[in-house]
Formats: C-alpha cells, structure tokens, sequence
C-alpha cells in the first residue's frame, strides 16, 4: 500500500514521518509563496512535494502563474488542483479555470473526489464538475470517509486511480466535528450509529477498520491528520506502513 500525507506551510518538517509524497496546504488568506517554500524544503529532503493550487484562493491569471512557475523552477513534479474556500478571492471559481489553462503541462495533476457530496455544491454540479476535469487528471484525491460503501461506489465509476482519503488515529469526538465541517453525511451518520456510547467516543479510530474493507478496491490513501502528526506518525510505525 501506498500512504500520502498532507501538511501545512508552518509544519516542522522534522515531525514528518517518512513518506515520499507530502501535500502542502494554501489555505483561504494564506501566501501561495510560503507553500512553494515548504515544496523547496521537500526537494531539498527527497521528498516529492504535492502543493495545493486552490482555485477561490489565486488573485488572478498572473499570480497563478508565477505560483506555478515558482514551483517548476524549484523541482516540483506533481499537484493538487482544487476549488478550495467557499468565496473566491479573485478571477478564479473553480478548479477547471486553472487546469484549462494549460500552466500545469508536464506536471502530474491530482484533482479533488467527493464521494459523500460537498455542502458547496449540488450533486448535479458535483458530478458535471468532475466530468469536466478528469480529462485533465492523472487522478484523484478524495475528501476523507469513514463509511467504506460510498468510497467503493466511487471508485467503480472512475477511469483513473483514486487516492482515499483517510484520517490519522483521532476520537470520535473529533471526527464527528471534523465530518460536519466537511459535509461527509454519510460518514457522521456512520459515526453515530457505530459509537453512541460515551466511552468509544473518547478513543482514536484505528484506520486500519476503513483500510481494511477498500484496500482491495485501493492501494493508495491519503491521510488527513487535523494536526495530529505526532499520532499519526506513531501508528504508521506501529502498523510497519512506514
């Protein structure tokens, strides 16, 4: 199996457990510069650094060229192309504006899959949206599960590789507010159902329960770890994954 992870432009690269692939975040009113500073960091330690290009989050044509230029010039080979924050910024809304583009040529190009829906898009937008980009993809990244049904159901439909998304080892406490922000319905109502009682909701979630039923469907996950890196790392050691 195969294990992503994904990090923020601040993180301590000294934390990071040893993956080849790291996703770094450009969050809403971050700067797409101190990204393209950690992906150098990352070439520099042998990584393969994965920047996120969020569409809502770029001014304008300009800045996302220099950004994606900035991030050639450095060595960066692949790329998270995304819609990101829910109000845009500039010129940008949505991730098929920047992939028409063509800036990204030569590039391996991950674009975003949500299996469960999203709570800023319609189904049927949902579904033209991802219609539109895969010509452009090399694959995709999906949002984070809990239920495995819905992950299954949306790999059968795809024609190029699919990356799970996957939480590092957090209580049920967190996962419940985490799948709310997110709108990942399905999974909260996993959630609730499969832990009602107040002591289960006080331990971390092993991911290995979700790994374990899709992992014949697909090898490569990606782990969303909320700022537990420290646990995450340890039971990626614990479980011999890295």
């Amino acid at each position: 199996m195969n294990f992503s992870i994904e990090i923020g432009p601040n993180t301590d690269l000294g934390t990071l457990p040893n993956l080849k692939d790291v996703y770094i975040t450009f969050l809403p009113g971050g700067d797409y510069k101190e990204t393209a500073k950690k992906a150098e960091e990352l070439v520099k330690k042998g990584s393969n650094p994965i920047p996120h290009f969020p569409a809502r989050s770029i001014q304008n044509n300009t800045q996302l060229k220099e950004y994606v230029s900035m991030c050639k010039d450095i060595g960066v080979k692949q790329v998270l192309v995304i819609g990101g924050s829910r109000e845009p910024v500039g010129d940008f809304d949505s991730s098929i504006q920047l992939l028409e583009t063509g800036y990204f040529e030569g590039m391996k190009i991950g674009i975003a899959g949500h299996p469960e829906g999203s709570p800023d898009i319609s189904d049927s937008n949902l579904e033209k949206a991802m219609k539109d980009k895969k010509p452009y993809a090399d694959y995709i990244v999906t949002q984070w599960l809990l239920d495995p049904q819905p992950i299954i159901d949306f790999i059968s439909k795809q024609t190029v590789p699919v990356h799970v998304g996957i939480t590092g080892p957090l209580k049920i406490t967190s996962l419940i507010k985490f799948a709310n922000i997110v709108g990942a319905k399905n999974s909260l109502n996993f959630l609730k159902s499969n832990f009602s009682k107040a002591l289960d909701l006080m331990k971390p979630r092993d991911p290995n329960e979700l790994i374990g039923k899709v992992k014949k469907y697909s090898e490569n996950f990606h782990i969303y770890t909320f700022g537990g890196l420290k646990e995450t790392n340890k039971w990626l050691k614990e479980n011999s994954y890295v």
